[in-house]
C-alpha cells in the first residue's frame, strides 16, 4: 500500500516554496512578488528595502532548503516509506519544522518592516502546514498498522498449520500407524496373507 497523501501533500509542499525561492531570486519581482504569491500585498515600499542582497539572499536559501526537504519526503514516501517508516517521518518532521520556522521568520521580519496583513496570511500557511503534517502521519500510521496486521495474518497461518501437522504425527505415533504406509491393510513385512491356511490345508492333505 503506497502513501499516495503523502507523497502529494510532499510534492505541493516542494513545489511552493521552490517556486517561492525563484521569485525572490527573479530581479523584476523580489521578496515583494513572493508576498504577493502568499496574498500580502506590500503598499509602501519605501519603507522597506526589499530588493537588498541581504535580505534577498538568506530568504531564498531559506525557501530552497525547504523544497529540498520536502522533495526528500516525497522520494522517501515512494521508496522507504514502508520499509523504514522511522524514518520517512523523521524526515517529515525536519521540513515542516523548518517550513514553519521560514514563515515564522517572514512574519518576525515583515512584522519588523511595518508589512500589513502578514500575520493572518502566515497563520493560514502555518495552520495548512500543520494539517498536512497530521494527514502524512496518520496515513503513515494506517499503512504500518495493515503491514503489521498481514505479517501477524500470516504467522498465525504457518503456526496454525505447523500445529495441525504436529497433531497429525502425535496421533500416527499413539496409534502405532506411521504416516506413510500401505493403507490396504495387508502386513508390512511382504509374507502373503494366506500362508496360514495354505500350511493348515496340506496337513489336512496329509491326514
Amino acid at each position: 500500500m503506497r502513501p499516495i497523501l503523502t507523497s502529494f501533500l510532499a510534492l505541493h509542499w516542494a513545489v511552493v516554496f521552490a517556486l517561492l525561492a525563484f521569485i525572490c531570486m527573479d530581479g523584476n519581482r523580489g521578496v515583494a512578488g513572493a508576498l504577493g504569491v502568499l496574498g500580502v500585498v506590500v503598499e509602501n515600499t519605501r519603507l522597506v528595502d526589499l530588493d537588498n542582497a541581504a535580505v534577498v539572499a538568506p530568504l531564498a536559501i531559506a525557501l530552497l532548503v525547504v523544497a529540498v526537504l520536502f522533495c526528500w519526503v516525497f522520494i522517501e514516501s515512494l521508496v522507504n516509506a514502508a520499509a523504514s517508516p522511522d524514518g520517512a517521518d523523521s524526515v517529515a518532521r525536519t521540513a515542516f519544522i523548518s517550513a514553519s520556522a521560514v514563515l515564522s521568520l517572514i512574519l518576525i521580519g515583515g512584522a519588523a518592516q511595518g508589512i500589513n496583513g502578514l500575520f493572518m496570511v502566515v497563520a493560514v500557511q502555518l495552520a495548512a502546514l500543520l494539517a498536512s503534517y497530521v494527514a502524512m502521519h496518520a496515513e503513515r500510521r494506517s499503512v504500518l498498522a495493515v503491514a503489521v496486521s498481514r505479517e501477524v495474518e500470516s504467522r498465525a497461518t504457518a503456526h496454525a498449520m505447523a500445529q495441525g501437522a504436529a497433531h497429525g504425527s502425535l496421533l500416527s505415533r499413539i496409534s502405532g500407524r506411521p504416516d506413510i504406509g500401505p493403507r490396504d491393510g495387508g502386513p508390512r513385512d511382504g509374507s502373503p496373507r494366506d500362508g496360514g491356511h495354505r500350511g493348515g490345508s496340506s496337513r489336512r492333505d496329509g491326514h
